[in-house]
Protein backbone atom coordinates (compact mmCIF):
# COMPACT_ATOMS: atom_id res chain seq x y z
CA UNK A 1 0.00 0.00 0.00
CA UNK A 2 1.60 3.23 -1.26
CA UNK A 3 2.05 5.94 1.86
CA UNK A 4 0.20 9.09 1.24
CA UNK A 5 3.93 11.12 1.09
CA UNK A 6 4.78 9.07 -1.21
CA UNK A 7 1.44 9.87 -3.66
CA UNK A 8 1.98 13.02 -3.10
CA UNK A 9 6.02 12.75 -4.41
CA UNK A 10 5.01 11.18 -7.13
CA UNK A 11 1.88 13.45 -8.64
CA UNK A 12 4.77 16.50 -7.63
CA UNK A 13 7.13 15.14 -9.53
CA UNK A 14 4.68 14.22 -13.06
CA UNK A 15 3.60 17.69 -12.61
CA UNK A 16 6.93 19.13 -12.56
CA UNK A 17 7.88 16.77 -15.73
CA UNK A 18 4.61 17.80 -17.54
CA UNK A 19 4.82 21.99 -16.52
CA UNK A 20 8.98 22.19 -17.39
CA UNK A 21 9.85 19.07 -19.09
CA UNK A 22 12.36 18.78 -16.32
CA UNK A 23 12.68 15.05 -14.27
CA UNK A 24 13.46 15.33 -10.33
CA UNK A 25 14.27 13.26 -7.67
CA UNK A 26 12.60 14.52 -4.78
CA UNK A 27 9.41 16.83 -4.40
CA UNK A 28 10.86 17.80 -1.06
CA UNK A 29 6.88 16.41 0.29
CA UNK A 30 6.81 16.52 4.33
CA UNK A 31 4.32 16.80 6.89
CA UNK A 32 3.05 20.26 7.45
CA UNK A 33 3.90 21.14 11.18
CA UNK A 34 0.35 22.66 11.90
CA UNK A 35 -2.69 20.83 10.28
CA UNK A 36 -4.57 24.23 9.93
CA UNK A 37 -2.13 25.53 7.38
CA UNK A 38 -2.49 21.75 5.80
CA UNK A 39 -1.66 18.32 5.70
CA UNK A 40 1.21 18.51 3.24
CA UNK A 41 3.69 20.84 2.21
CA UNK A 42 5.40 20.65 -0.69
CA UNK A 43 8.87 23.16 -1.05
CA UNK A 44 10.20 22.19 -4.49
CA UNK A 45 9.19 25.91 -5.91
CA UNK A 46 11.86 27.18 -3.66
CA UNK A 47 15.08 24.99 -4.98
CA UNK A 48 13.79 25.21 -8.43
CA UNK A 49 13.28 29.22 -8.77
CA UNK A 50 17.21 29.24 -8.71
CA UNK A 51 17.27 26.56 -11.43
CA UNK A 52 15.22 28.08 -13.79
CA UNK A 53 15.21 31.63 -13.05
CA UNK A 54 11.55 31.89 -12.36
CA UNK A 55 9.82 33.58 -8.75
CA UNK A 56 8.85 30.41 -6.61
CA UNK A 57 5.29 31.82 -6.59
CA UNK A 58 5.10 31.43 -9.81
CA UNK A 59 6.33 28.15 -10.39
CA UNK A 60 4.27 26.68 -7.91
CA UNK A 61 1.48 27.98 -9.73
CA UNK A 62 2.16 26.44 -12.68
CA UNK A 63 2.49 23.27 -10.76
CA UNK A 64 -0.13 23.12 -9.51
CA UNK A 65 -1.81 23.74 -12.59
CA UNK A 66 -0.03 20.88 -13.79
CA UNK A 67 -1.22 18.46 -11.03
CA UNK A 68 -3.67 15.42 -12.16
CA UNK A 69 -7.42 15.61 -11.54
CA UNK A 70 -6.82 12.47 -9.55
CA UNK A 71 -5.17 14.39 -6.63
CA UNK A 72 -7.03 17.59 -7.07
CA UNK A 73 -10.07 15.49 -6.27
CA UNK A 74 -8.26 14.11 -3.26
CA UNK A 75 -7.88 17.54 -1.84
CA UNK A 76 -10.55 20.12 -0.31
CA UNK A 77 -7.37 22.76 -0.45
CA UNK A 78 -4.22 23.50 -2.27
CA UNK A 79 -3.09 26.45 -1.45
CA UNK A 80 0.31 28.54 -1.85
CA UNK A 81 1.66 29.56 0.85
CA UNK A 82 4.52 32.45 1.73
CA UNK A 83 6.95 32.52 -1.19
CA UNK A 84 5.97 29.34 -2.71
CA UNK A 85 5.14 26.42 -0.40
CA UNK A 86 2.63 23.95 -1.83
CA UNK A 87 0.13 22.87 0.86
CA UNK A 88 -2.37 19.85 0.40
CA UNK A 89 -5.29 19.12 2.54
CA UNK A 90 -7.42 16.08 2.08
CA UNK A 91 -10.82 15.56 1.84
CA UNK A 92 -12.40 13.99 4.89
CA UNK A 93 -13.59 11.42 2.56
CA UNK A 94 -10.57 10.67 0.79
CA UNK A 95 -8.67 10.06 4.30
CA UNK A 96 -11.34 7.67 5.46
CA UNK A 97 -10.96 5.53 2.42
CA UNK A 98 -7.68 5.24 3.15
CA UNK A 99 -8.08 4.51 6.47
CA UNK A 100 -10.09 1.77 5.54
CA UNK A 101 -7.36 0.36 3.38
CA UNK A 102 -5.36 0.34 6.08
CA UNK A 103 -7.33 -1.13 8.30
CA UNK A 104 -8.05 -4.02 6.33
CA UNK A 105 -4.20 -4.52 6.08
CA UNK A 106 -2.33 -6.87 7.70
CA UNK A 107 0.64 -4.28 7.27
CA UNK A 108 -1.21 -1.46 8.58
CA UNK A 109 -0.72 0.37 5.17
CA UNK A 110 3.15 -0.27 4.83
CA UNK A 111 4.08 -1.31 1.66
CA UNK A 112 5.61 -4.88 0.47
CA UNK A 113 9.43 -4.45 -0.06
CA UNK A 114 9.81 -4.71 -3.76
CA UNK A 115 12.73 -6.83 -2.96
CA UNK A 116 12.93 -8.71 0.28
CA UNK A 117 16.33 -7.98 1.66
CA UNK A 118 18.71 -10.00 3.58
CA UNK A 119 19.30 -7.96 6.81
CA UNK A 120 21.80 -9.04 9.16
CA UNK A 121 21.77 -6.80 12.51
CA UNK A 122 24.49 -7.63 15.09
CA UNK A 123 23.44 -6.81 18.95
CA UNK A 124 23.88 -6.81 22.67
CA UNK A 125 27.56 -9.11 21.91
CA UNK A 126 28.90 -9.24 26.22
CA UNK A 127 31.91 -11.40 26.88
CA UNK A 128 31.81 -14.38 28.25
CA UNK A 129 32.84 -15.04 32.08
CA UNK A 130 30.96 -11.62 32.75
CA UNK A 131 27.61 -10.64 33.80
CA UNK A 132 25.60 -8.88 31.35
CA UNK A 133 25.96 -4.98 33.09
CA UNK A 134 23.86 -1.84 32.78
CA UNK A 135 26.35 -0.56 29.73
CA UNK A 136 24.54 -4.02 27.82
CA UNK A 137 21.15 -2.68 28.04
CA UNK A 138 21.33 -0.26 24.82
CA UNK A 139 22.78 -2.27 22.72
CA UNK A 140 20.37 -4.53 23.42
CA UNK A 141 17.21 -3.21 23.01
CA UNK A 142 18.19 -1.22 20.25
CA UNK A 143 19.21 -4.10 18.52
CA UNK A 144 15.80 -5.99 19.24
CA UNK A 145 14.13 -3.16 18.00
CA UNK A 146 15.87 -2.91 14.34
CA UNK A 147 14.99 -6.32 13.75
CA UNK A 148 11.97 -6.76 15.06
CA UNK A 149 11.03 -3.33 12.46
CA UNK A 150 12.44 -5.04 9.70
CA UNK A 151 11.10 -8.84 10.34
CA UNK A 152 7.57 -6.80 10.44
CA UNK A 153 8.26 -4.67 7.13
CA UNK A 154 8.79 -8.77 5.35
CA UNK A 155 12.83 -8.93 5.11
CA UNK A 156 15.08 -11.89 5.96
CA UNK A 157 16.58 -11.00 9.03
CA UNK A 158 19.32 -12.74 10.86
CA UNK A 159 19.93 -11.47 14.17
CA UNK A 160 23.54 -11.86 15.72
CA UNK A 161 25.37 -11.89 19.43
CA UNK A 162 28.92 -11.57 18.59
CA UNK A 163 30.14 -12.43 21.99
CA UNK A 164 33.27 -12.48 22.95
CA UNK A 165 34.60 -15.94 23.70
CA UNK A 166 38.39 -16.39 22.73
CA UNK A 167 41.00 -14.32 23.43
CA UNK A 168 44.27 -14.42 25.63
CA UNK A 169 41.99 -14.16 29.11
CA UNK A 170 40.16 -17.52 28.86
CA UNK A 171 44.32 -19.14 29.35
CA UNK A 172 44.11 -17.14 32.75
CA UNK A 173 40.66 -18.24 34.08
CA UNK A 174 41.29 -21.69 32.76
CA UNK A 175 44.54 -21.71 34.48
CA UNK A 176 43.18 -20.04 37.55
CA UNK A 177 40.38 -22.77 37.76
CA UNK A 178 42.29 -25.86 36.90
CA UNK A 179 44.47 -24.77 40.16
CA UNK A 180 41.94 -23.46 42.29
CA UNK A 181 38.30 -24.99 41.18
CA UNK A 182 39.38 -28.50 39.57
CA UNK A 183 35.90 -30.26 40.67
CA UNK A 184 34.33 -27.58 38.18
CA UNK A 185 36.36 -28.43 35.61
CA UNK A 186 35.89 -32.36 36.62
CA UNK A 187 32.16 -32.15 36.51
CA UNK A 188 31.75 -33.02 40.23
CA UNK A 189 30.15 -29.75 41.12
CA UNK A 190 28.47 -27.23 39.38
CA UNK A 191 28.83 -23.66 39.24
CA UNK A 192 27.32 -20.00 37.92
CA UNK A 193 27.65 -16.77 36.57
CA UNK A 194 28.60 -15.07 39.31
CA UNK A 195 31.43 -17.51 40.41
CA UNK A 196 32.89 -17.12 37.01
CA UNK A 197 33.20 -13.43 37.51
CA UNK A 198 34.90 -13.85 40.93
CA UNK A 199 37.24 -16.55 39.80
CA UNK A 200 38.32 -13.96 36.94
CA UNK A 201 38.34 -10.88 38.88
CA UNK A 202 40.89 -13.49 41.43
CA UNK A 203 42.77 -14.45 37.59
CA UNK A 204 43.17 -11.16 36.69
CA UNK A 205 44.84 -10.39 40.07
CA UNK A 206 47.71 -13.18 39.84
CA UNK A 207 47.84 -13.03 36.20
CA UNK A 208 49.27 -8.85 37.11
CA UNK A 209 51.05 -9.98 40.39
CA UNK A 210 52.56 -13.47 39.83
CA UNK A 211 55.18 -13.74 36.78
CA UNK A 212 54.72 -17.98 37.15
CA UNK A 213 50.87 -17.70 36.71
CA UNK A 214 51.65 -15.53 33.61
CA UNK A 215 53.68 -17.75 32.11
CA UNK A 216 51.09 -20.45 32.72
CA UNK A 217 48.42 -18.66 31.45
CA UNK A 218 50.30 -17.40 28.39
CA UNK A 219 51.04 -21.45 27.44
CA UNK A 220 47.21 -22.54 28.12
CA UNK A 221 46.49 -19.75 25.42
CA UNK A 222 48.66 -21.36 23.04
CA UNK A 223 47.22 -25.09 24.21
CA UNK A 224 43.37 -23.64 23.64
CA UNK A 225 44.31 -22.42 20.33
CA UNK A 226 45.74 -25.86 19.49
CA UNK A 227 43.00 -27.49 20.13
CA UNK A 228 44.25 -29.42 23.19
CA UNK A 229 40.96 -31.67 24.86
CA UNK A 230 41.52 -30.22 28.53
CA UNK A 231 41.53 -26.51 27.40
CA UNK A 232 38.53 -27.08 24.91
CA UNK A 233 36.46 -28.92 27.47
CA UNK A 234 37.26 -26.56 29.61
CA UNK A 235 36.78 -23.23 27.46
CA UNK A 236 33.18 -24.88 26.93
CA UNK A 237 32.45 -24.84 30.00
CA UNK A 238 32.87 -21.60 30.92
CA UNK A 239 30.84 -20.79 27.61
CA UNK A 240 27.92 -22.57 28.48
CA UNK A 241 27.82 -21.33 31.99
CA UNK A 242 28.00 -18.15 30.59
CA UNK A 243 25.27 -18.83 28.14
CA UNK A 244 22.76 -19.84 30.80
CA UNK A 245 22.97 -16.33 32.27
CA UNK A 246 23.04 -14.54 29.38
CA UNK A 247 20.03 -16.29 28.61
CA UNK A 248 17.74 -15.23 31.68
CA UNK A 249 18.25 -11.71 30.80
CA UNK A 250 17.40 -12.17 26.90
CA UNK A 251 14.16 -14.09 28.12
CA UNK A 252 12.99 -11.12 30.61
CA UNK A 253 13.60 -8.61 27.72
CA UNK A 254 11.53 -10.91 24.97
CA UNK A 255 15.20 -10.74 22.89
CA UNK A 256 15.68 -13.59 20.73
CA UNK A 257 19.73 -13.87 19.33
CA UNK A 258 21.67 -16.76 17.53
CA UNK A 259 25.24 -16.52 19.00
CA UNK A 260 27.87 -16.30 16.87
CA UNK A 261 31.05 -15.47 18.58
CA UNK A 262 34.69 -14.51 18.00
CA UNK A 263 35.58 -18.27 18.17
CA UNK A 264 33.79 -19.00 15.35
CA UNK A 265 36.12 -16.92 13.03
CA UNK A 266 39.52 -17.88 14.90
CA UNK A 267 39.41 -21.17 11.49
CA UNK A 268 39.49 -17.66 8.83
CA UNK A 269 42.27 -15.04 10.55
CA UNK A 270 45.14 -16.57 9.26
CA UNK A 271 43.11 -16.71 5.58
CA UNK A 272 42.24 -12.40 5.90
CA UNK A 273 46.32 -11.72 7.16
CA UNK A 274 47.50 -13.39 3.82
CA UNK A 275 44.74 -11.83 1.62
CA UNK A 276 45.48 -8.25 2.59
CA UNK A 277 49.16 -9.40 2.30
CA UNK A 278 48.82 -10.95 -1.49
CA UNK A 279 46.72 -7.54 -2.51
CA UNK A 280 50.26 -5.69 -1.34
CA UNK A 281 48.41 -3.75 1.81
CA UNK A 282 50.20 -5.01 4.58
CA UNK A 283 52.72 -2.05 6.48
CA UNK A 284 54.59 -3.39 8.93
CA UNK A 285 55.17 -1.89 12.63
CA UNK A 286 57.47 -2.64 14.73
CA UNK A 287 56.57 -6.04 13.80
CA UNK A 288 52.98 -5.49 13.38
CA UNK A 289 51.19 -6.23 10.08
CA UNK A 290 48.99 -3.13 9.78
CA UNK A 291 46.95 -1.85 6.95
CA UNK A 292 47.17 2.50 6.58
CA UNK A 293 44.19 4.14 5.16
CA UNK A 294 43.74 7.40 4.07
CA UNK A 295 41.62 10.03 6.02
CA UNK A 296 42.90 8.41 9.58
CA UNK A 297 45.55 10.13 11.63
CA UNK A 298 45.99 10.31 15.66
CA UNK A 299 46.31 13.32 17.50
CA UNK A 300 49.83 14.17 16.18
CA UNK A 301 48.59 13.94 12.40
CA UNK A 302 50.81 10.68 11.96
CA UNK A 303 49.19 7.79 9.96
CA UNK A 304 47.11 5.50 12.24
CA UNK A 305 46.98 1.62 11.64
CA UNK A 306 44.58 -0.67 11.69
CA UNK A 307 46.51 -3.89 13.17
CA UNK A 308 45.53 -6.99 11.80
CA UNK A 309 48.40 -9.27 13.38
CA UNK A 310 50.69 -8.66 16.12
CA UNK A 311 54.22 -8.93 16.61
CA UNK A 312 54.37 -11.73 18.02
CA UNK A 313 52.23 -13.52 15.47
CA UNK A 314 48.89 -13.49 17.17
CA UNK A 315 45.39 -11.55 16.15
CA UNK A 316 43.04 -9.46 17.61
CA UNK A 317 39.83 -7.44 17.56
CA UNK A 318 40.42 -5.70 14.77
CA UNK A 319 41.35 -9.22 12.72
CA UNK A 320 38.03 -10.92 13.97
CA UNK A 321 35.76 -7.91 12.61
CA UNK A 322 37.51 -8.39 9.23
CA UNK A 323 36.16 -12.40 9.33
CA UNK A 324 33.33 -11.44 10.50
CA UNK A 325 32.12 -8.48 8.11
CA UNK A 326 33.95 -10.69 4.79
CA UNK A 327 31.65 -13.35 6.19
CA UNK A 328 28.73 -11.63 6.29
CA UNK A 329 29.31 -10.49 2.91
CA UNK A 330 30.30 -13.30 1.22
CA UNK A 331 28.74 -16.49 2.73
CA UNK A 332 25.56 -14.90 4.98
CA UNK A 333 25.43 -12.77 1.14
CA UNK A 334 23.73 -10.03 3.52
CA UNK A 335 22.26 -6.86 1.90
CA UNK A 336 22.80 -4.82 5.09
CA UNK A 337 25.36 -5.26 7.80
CA UNK A 338 23.97 -3.25 11.18
CA UNK A 339 26.14 -3.26 14.31
CA UNK A 340 24.55 -2.03 17.00
CA UNK A 341 27.57 -1.18 19.51
CA UNK A 342 28.17 1.83 21.48
CA UNK A 343 29.77 5.37 20.26
CA UNK A 344 33.05 4.98 21.51
CA UNK A 345 33.84 2.15 18.86
CA UNK A 346 32.38 4.98 15.95
CA UNK A 347 36.29 5.16 14.75
CA UNK A 348 37.34 1.12 14.91
CA UNK A 349 34.20 0.23 12.93
CA UNK A 350 35.23 3.66 10.66
CA UNK A 351 37.91 1.77 9.92
CA UNK A 352 36.85 -1.44 9.01
CA UNK A 353 34.52 -0.43 6.94
CA UNK A 354 37.33 1.37 5.13
CA UNK A 355 39.58 -1.49 4.70
CA UNK A 356 36.65 -3.84 4.10
CA UNK A 357 36.48 -1.27 0.84
CA UNK A 358 39.95 -1.39 0.29
CA UNK A 359 40.61 -5.29 -0.54
CA UNK A 360 37.53 -5.11 -2.67
CA UNK A 361 34.76 -6.63 -0.25
CA UNK A 362 32.58 -4.05 0.52
CA UNK A 363 30.81 -2.31 -2.10
CA UNK A 364 28.27 -0.02 -0.84
CA UNK A 365 26.55 0.03 -4.03
CA UNK A 366 25.42 -3.93 -3.41
CA UNK A 367 26.17 -3.91 0.57
CA UNK A 368 24.66 -1.02 2.88
CA UNK A 369 27.16 -1.42 6.16
CA UNK A 370 26.19 0.38 9.08
CA UNK A 371 27.53 1.56 12.67
CA UNK A 372 24.50 2.16 14.77
CA UNK A 373 26.18 4.34 18.09
CA UNK A 374 24.50 4.70 21.29
CA UNK A 375 25.31 6.69 23.77
CA UNK A 376 25.41 6.21 27.64
CA UNK A 377 23.64 5.67 30.28
CA UNK A 378 23.93 7.87 33.14
CA UNK A 379 23.02 7.82 36.83
CA UNK A 380 21.49 10.92 38.76
CA UNK A 381 24.90 12.73 39.24
CA UNK A 382 25.46 12.50 35.80
CA UNK A 383 28.15 10.22 35.67
CA UNK A 384 27.91 6.46 34.27
CA UNK A 385 25.02 4.36 35.99
CA UNK A 386 26.83 2.52 38.69
CA UNK A 387 25.65 1.00 42.32
CA UNK A 388 25.96 2.89 45.43
CA UNK A 389 29.16 0.95 46.18
CA UNK A 390 30.60 2.43 43.02
CA UNK A 391 30.58 -0.93 40.76
CA UNK A 392 29.26 -1.16 37.73
CA UNK A 393 25.32 -2.03 37.77
CA UNK A 394 24.49 -5.76 36.79
CA UNK A 395 21.51 -5.65 34.27
CA UNK A 396 19.45 -8.17 35.90
CA UNK A 397 19.26 -6.09 39.61
CA UNK A 398 18.46 -2.97 37.15
CA UNK A 399 15.00 -5.10 35.39
CA UNK A 400 14.40 -6.91 38.97
CA UNK A 401 14.71 -3.01 40.45
CA UNK A 402 12.12 -1.78 37.54
CA UNK A 403 9.33 -4.72 38.57
CA UNK A 404 10.15 -4.39 42.20
CA UNK A 405 8.99 -0.57 41.43
CA UNK A 406 5.96 -1.52 39.02
CA UNK A 407 4.64 -4.26 41.65
CA UNK A 408 4.22 -0.91 44.27
CA UNK A 409 2.41 1.43 41.95
CA UNK A 410 -0.13 -1.58 40.65
CA UNK A 411 -0.68 -2.79 44.43
CA UNK A 412 -1.59 1.21 44.88
CA UNK A 413 -3.97 1.42 42.05
CA UNK A 414 -5.53 -2.29 41.74
CA UNK A 415 -6.26 -2.78 45.03
CA UNK A 416 -8.67 -5.73 44.28
CA UNK A 417 -5.91 -7.72 41.96
CA UNK A 418 -4.89 -11.05 42.03
CA UNK A 419 -1.29 -11.62 43.57
CA UNK A 420 -0.55 -13.41 40.19
CA UNK A 421 -2.46 -10.49 38.26
CA UNK A 422 0.17 -7.82 39.56
CA UNK A 423 3.22 -9.95 38.99
CA UNK A 424 2.17 -10.34 35.85
CA UNK A 425 1.30 -6.89 35.24
CA UNK A 426 4.09 -5.50 37.07
CA UNK A 427 6.77 -7.66 35.20
CA UNK A 428 5.20 -6.57 31.71
CA UNK A 429 5.08 -2.94 33.10
CA UNK A 430 8.56 -2.42 34.34
CA UNK A 431 10.13 -4.53 31.32
CA UNK A 432 8.20 -2.12 29.35
CA UNK A 433 9.45 0.96 31.45
CA UNK A 434 12.87 0.59 30.73
CA UNK A 435 13.16 -0.36 26.93
CA UNK A 436 10.65 2.62 26.21
CA UNK A 437 13.18 4.99 28.11
CA UNK A 438 15.88 3.87 26.75
CA UNK A 439 14.16 3.90 23.11
CA UNK A 440 12.23 7.11 23.23
CA UNK A 441 16.06 8.92 23.77
CA UNK A 442 18.01 9.65 21.07
CA UNK A 443 20.49 7.03 20.55
CA UNK A 444 23.04 9.18 19.91
CA UNK A 445 22.76 11.37 23.50
CA UNK A 446 23.12 9.79 26.94
CA UNK A 447 20.60 9.46 29.08
CA UNK A 448 19.83 9.67 33.07
CA UNK A 449 18.17 6.52 34.23
CA UNK A 450 15.17 7.16 36.29
CA UNK A 451 12.49 4.51 37.74
CA UNK A 452 10.26 7.47 38.98
CA UNK A 453 10.25 9.05 35.65
CA UNK A 454 9.83 6.02 33.53
CA UNK A 455 6.67 4.47 35.68
CA UNK A 456 4.83 7.49 35.71
CA UNK A 457 1.47 7.80 34.16
CA UNK A 458 1.62 10.97 31.86
CA UNK A 459 4.30 12.37 29.27
CA UNK A 460 6.14 10.10 26.95
CA UNK A 461 6.29 6.95 28.90
CA UNK A 462 5.33 3.44 27.90
CA UNK A 463 2.62 3.70 30.71
CA UNK A 464 0.94 6.65 28.68
CA UNK A 465 1.05 4.82 26.29
CA UNK A 466 -0.48 1.63 27.56
CA UNK A 467 -3.17 3.42 29.25
CA UNK A 468 -4.44 4.54 25.93
CA UNK A 469 -4.01 0.97 24.98
CA UNK A 470 -6.59 0.02 27.73
CA UNK A 471 -8.83 2.77 27.15
CA UNK A 472 -9.48 1.62 23.64
CA UNK A 473 -9.89 -2.04 24.88
CA UNK A 474 -12.85 -0.89 27.58
CA UNK A 475 -14.68 0.97 25.03
CA UNK A 476 -15.04 -1.92 22.99
CA UNK A 477 -16.13 -4.03 25.87
CA UNK A 478 -18.69 -1.55 26.84
CA UNK A 479 -20.06 -1.31 23.15
CA UNK A 480 -20.15 -5.05 23.07
CA UNK A 481 -19.80 -4.62 19.37
CA UNK A 482 -19.09 -7.90 17.18
CA UNK A 483 -15.70 -6.49 15.67
CA UNK A 484 -15.58 -8.79 12.70
CA UNK A 485 -19.30 -8.45 11.87
CA UNK A 486 -18.11 -4.49 12.17
CA UNK A 487 -15.45 -4.70 9.71
CA UNK A 488 -17.51 -6.40 7.21
CA UNK A 489 -20.15 -3.87 6.51
CA UNK A 490 -19.46 -0.53 8.70
CA UNK A 491 -17.17 1.95 7.26
CA UNK A 492 -14.73 5.23 9.07
CA UNK A 493 -16.22 8.34 8.27
CA UNK A 494 -14.50 11.28 9.44
CA UNK A 495 -16.41 13.89 10.17
CA UNK A 496 -15.09 15.71 13.37
CA UNK A 497 -11.67 17.70 13.65
CA UNK A 498 -10.72 15.77 16.05
CA UNK A 499 -11.24 12.20 14.05
CA UNK A 500 -9.49 13.53 11.24
CA UNK A 501 -6.64 14.65 13.15
CA UNK A 502 -6.31 10.93 14.47
CA UNK A 503 -7.09 9.81 11.12
CA UNK A 504 -4.06 11.30 9.73
CA UNK A 505 -1.70 10.56 12.12
CA UNK A 506 -3.08 6.96 11.63
CA UNK A 507 -2.42 7.07 7.93
CA UNK A 508 1.16 7.98 8.69
CA UNK A 509 2.18 5.03 10.55
CA UNK A 510 3.65 4.03 7.49
CA UNK A 511 5.60 7.14 7.04
CA UNK A 512 7.08 6.37 10.39
CA UNK A 513 8.32 2.85 9.82
CA UNK A 514 9.86 4.02 6.42
CA UNK A 515 11.91 6.89 8.18
CA UNK A 516 13.09 4.42 10.65
CA UNK A 517 14.16 2.13 7.97
CA UNK A 518 16.67 4.77 7.01
CA UNK A 519 17.81 6.33 10.04
CA UNK A 520 17.14 3.92 12.45
CA UNK A 521 16.35 6.16 15.17
CA UNK A 522 13.39 4.70 17.21
CA UNK A 523 12.66 7.55 19.33
CA UNK A 524 11.23 8.45 16.03
CA UNK A 525 9.03 5.42 16.22
CA UNK A 526 8.30 6.45 19.92
CA UNK A 527 7.34 10.45 19.06
CA UNK A 528 5.09 8.94 16.55
CA UNK A 529 3.38 6.52 19.10
CA UNK A 530 3.08 9.34 21.95
CA UNK A 531 1.44 11.70 19.76
CA UNK A 532 -0.88 8.92 18.78
CA UNK A 533 -2.08 8.30 22.33
CA UNK A 534 -2.18 12.02 22.66
CA UNK A 535 -4.69 12.15 19.24
CA UNK A 536 -6.79 9.32 20.95
CA UNK A 537 -7.45 10.97 23.58
CA UNK A 538 -8.12 14.34 22.49
CA UNK A 539 -10.83 12.45 20.16
CA UNK A 540 -11.95 10.19 23.37
CA UNK A 541 -12.69 13.46 25.20
CA UNK A 542 -14.10 15.71 21.81
CA UNK A 543 -16.16 12.29 20.47
CA UNK A 544 -18.52 10.05 22.11
CA UNK A 545 -18.11 6.50 20.78
CA UNK A 546 -21.04 4.82 22.95
CA UNK A 547 -24.26 5.35 21.68
CA UNK A 548 -23.56 7.93 18.99
CA UNK A 549 -25.17 7.92 15.38
CA UNK A 550 -21.21 7.63 14.83
CA UNK A 551 -20.95 4.41 17.06
CA UNK A 552 -19.96 1.85 14.22
CA UNK A 553 -17.78 4.70 12.15
CA UNK A 554 -15.97 5.48 15.46
CA UNK A 555 -15.26 1.99 17.05
CA UNK A 556 -13.40 1.01 13.62
CA UNK A 557 -11.31 4.12 14.26
CA UNK A 558 -10.66 2.96 17.58
CA UNK A 559 -10.28 -0.57 16.53
CA UNK A 560 -7.47 1.28 13.95
CA UNK A 561 -5.65 3.21 16.54
CA UNK A 562 -5.37 -0.19 18.80
CA UNK A 563 -3.75 -1.71 16.29
CA UNK A 564 -1.20 0.84 15.40
CA UNK A 565 -0.58 1.29 18.97
CA UNK A 566 -0.36 -2.29 19.38
CA UNK A 567 2.25 -3.42 16.64
CA UNK A 568 4.11 0.26 17.16
CA UNK A 569 4.57 -1.36 20.79
CA UNK A 570 5.84 -4.39 19.61
CA UNK A 571 8.17 -3.16 17.03
CA UNK A 572 9.63 -1.48 20.05
CA UNK A 573 10.06 -4.68 21.98
CA UNK A 574 7.21 -3.67 24.54
CA UNK A 575 4.14 -5.98 25.50
CA UNK A 576 0.20 -4.90 26.09
CA UNK A 577 -2.04 -4.78 28.99
CA UNK A 578 -5.55 -5.43 29.44
CA UNK A 579 -5.87 -2.96 32.14
CA UNK A 580 -3.76 -0.58 34.24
Amino acid sequence: METLLAAFQREVVLAVQSAYSLTVDDAEISPCAQEEFGHYQCNIALGLSKVLKISPRALAEKIVSHLSPTIKNHCSKIEIAGPGFINFTLTPSYLSSQLGLQLADKKLGSAVPSKKQKIIVEFSSPNVAKELHVGHIRSTIIGDCIARLFEFLGHDVLRLNHIGDWGTQFGMLITYMFESAPDVLKGKTETDLASLMSWYRAAKTRFDEDLDFKKRSQLQVVQLQAGDAEAIHAWKLICDVSRKGFAEIYRMLDAKLIERGESFYNPFLKDIVDEFEKKGLISLSDGAKCVFLEGFVNREGEPLPLMIQKSDGGFNYDTTDLAALRHRIFEEKADRIIAVVDAGQSLHFQMLFAAAKKIGWLDPSKVQAEHVAFGLVLGSDGKKFKTRSGETEKLIDLLTGAIDKARAVLQERLPDASEQEIATLSHIIGIDAVKYSDLSTHRLKDYTFSYDKMLRFEGNTAIFLLYAYVRIRGIKRKTAANMQELLSHARIELHHPSEISLGLHLRRFPETLETFTHDLLPHRLCEYLYHLAEKFNAFFRDCRVDGSPEENSRLLLCELTSRVLHQGLEILGLKTVDRL
